[in-house]
């Protein structure tokens, strides 16, 4: 399963000797050399992290980590020249994960993007999240609708909370039977589309005019949130 990073840097030239190198990670990368861009990106692109660099032309990136977490928490690498002390302080204030000032070893950035991924994932399935009618409880692993606890097999359940912890982001069938294959069940036998399909009947979710989880066609899943699209 790739993850996408999206670099926001206005030195084109690392964003080019990065994309190369995390590529060769498996991550697939994709760059912006002004804020502007970066904002598309990251509405077109949905990525799974964001590196970005403090000085920037439009508005420096102090001002583009908050203007991202007024809507998202997608995590923030923050990537300088600067390496002063109040300039990490401001940028974890305003919600960056992590701080790496230039020059460094690409190889230390692999391991600090993995290592934030991994405390945000944690940090996700520790709770319990309200989706309109639907509640999940990620940590014990239960789901109820309407009040009701909902009996759902283990890949049903898989399959649920990792759309809902991604609600918004369309999900290909090679990223959840990625999820289900860790899995010691019936899930090897049976396909995405099925298990999607048990899962609609669960939640009375009609896929003509979804609620929980939208079929996009050519593309995957896409978890609405427990609302209806108009």
């Amino acid at each position: 399963m790739k993850q996408t990073i999206l670099i926001i840097d206005d030195d084109e030239k690392l964003n080019r000797l990065l994309e190369k190198f995390l590529g060769d990670f498996g991550m697939e990368v994709v760059s912006a050399a002004t804020p502007s861009d970066g904002f598309k990106l990251i509405n077109a692109k949905k990525p799974d992290l964001i590196i970005l660099d403090i000085m920037l032309p439009e508005m420096d990136g102090f001002e583009v980590c908050k203007t991202i977490r007024r809507t998202s928490r997608v995590p923030i690498i923050m990537l300088t020249a600067r390496g002063d002390l109040t300039d990490r302080v401001v940028g974890l204030e305003l919600g960056a994960d992590d701080y790496l000032p230039k020059p460094f070893e690409p190889r230390e950035l692999v391991a600090r993007i993995q290592s934030v991924l991994r405390r945000t994932r944690a940090a996700v399935f520790e709770k319990a999240e309200t989706f309109g009618r639907l509640e999940i409880d990620f940590a014990r692993q239960s789901a109820v609708l309407d009040g009701t606890a909902m009996d759902l097999t283990t890949s049903e359940f898989t399959i649920l909370s990792f759309l809902a912890a991604n609600t918004g982001r369309v999900l290909d069938r090679d990223r959840l039977l990625n999820e289900l294959s860790g899995i010691d069940c019936e899930a090897y036998n049976r396909t995405v589309d099925v298990t999607i399909s048990r899962l609609r009947q669960k939640l009375g979710d009609d896929p003509k005019n979804p609620e929980f989880i939208k079929t996009i066609w050519g593309s995957g899943y896409l978890f609405l949130g427990g609302t209806r699209e108009k």
